[in-house]
């Protein structure tokens, strides 16, 4: 049974999704139709992934219907410009073949061209019009979202940002609790075997039962964060998705908060949201 966490906006979003960053073409869609057979409701991609139409495909060979689906996908950094935005808008949607977007967001605020609050405008125009259901940011840090409240008047309802065990991003999350933001985690699981391999997860998981990626998802959910893991295999899909029927001790999460190795800038770049042309 799905979850959801309630946006400000009055909507509701599963409280974990499925990234499809990489799975592009004839395969990528099979993955995503497996996803959503599994019981995934949330998919997550982008314009810059150059795969919502393999995104639309598997949502088209799906079963599921489209009102039990929360389709998120992004605007990239080089078309800030208000026409250029509402045109990748509409672009998307043609993409995707859907008749709305349910979610979309800023990829990254890309500060050195500084057109992220026209892009935010056309948004919010397009959530107006209906071609998108909700609206918010990726990569935002607190000062670029205070420009979009103090210019515009209206928060984003989700901010998703890299973080895991070892970007626990505790005052990025504080922020967006206190603007009523749910902080969406990129990469929830890392991109190193280096986490999956870490002894002190590996002790927590098996006094649960469980595999360490369950336990980094779960003390993200009790995070009050939104994790969108990627899995190709079915086996780690369902094992990704298996974390409602557990909770974490509180030193166990503090435990986990506590392999944090940075709470400053981005750790790592995310290749499809890092782009200033």
């Amino acid at each position: 049974m799905t979850e959801y966490y309630q946006l400000s906006d009055g909507f509701q979003i599963p409280k974990i999704g499925f990234g499809t960053y990489s799975l592009n073409g004839s395969y990528g869609t099979r993955v995503i139709e497996q996803a959503l057979s599994t019981g995934y409701r949330l998919i997550d991609t982008a314009f810059n992934y150059e795969n919502e139409g393999a995104v639309g495909r598997a949502i088209k060979n799906s079963s599921v219907p489209r009102d039990q689906l929360t389709i998120t996908s992004k605007l990239p950094g080089r078309h800030h410009d208000y026409k250029e935005a509402l045109a990748t808008i509409e672009e998307s949607i043609a993409r995707l073949g859907l008749d709305y977007i349910d979610l979309y967001l800023i990829h990254w605020p890309n500060p050195k061209q500084g057109k992220y609050v026209e892009a935010w405008q056309a948004l919010i125009d397009a959530q107006k019009t209906g071609l998108i259901r909700s609206i918010g940011v990726s990569n935002f840090l607190p000062e670029h979202i205070n420009r979009l409240e103090q210019e515009t008047g209206i928060l984003p309802v989700i901010n998703q940002v890299e973080l895991h065990p070892h970007f626990n991003q505790k005052g990025q999350r504080t922020y967006d609790t206190s603007k009523q933001i749910i902080t969406e985690a990129w990469s929830p699981l890392g991109r190193a075997s280096e986490i999956l391999t870490n002894t002190v997860l590996q002790e927590i998981a098996a006094r649960y039962h469980r595999s360490v990626p369950q336990i980094i998802l779960r003390w993200e959910l009790q995070l009050g964060v939104l994790p969108i893991p990627k899995a190709s295999h079915h086996a780690r899909q369902l094992n990704n998705l298996s974390v409602f029927d557990f909770e974490l001790a509180v030193d166990d999460m503090q435990t986990i908060a506590s392999l944090t190795k940075t709470n400053g800038r981005l750790q790592q770049q995310d290749p499809a949201v890092y782009e200033e042309f």
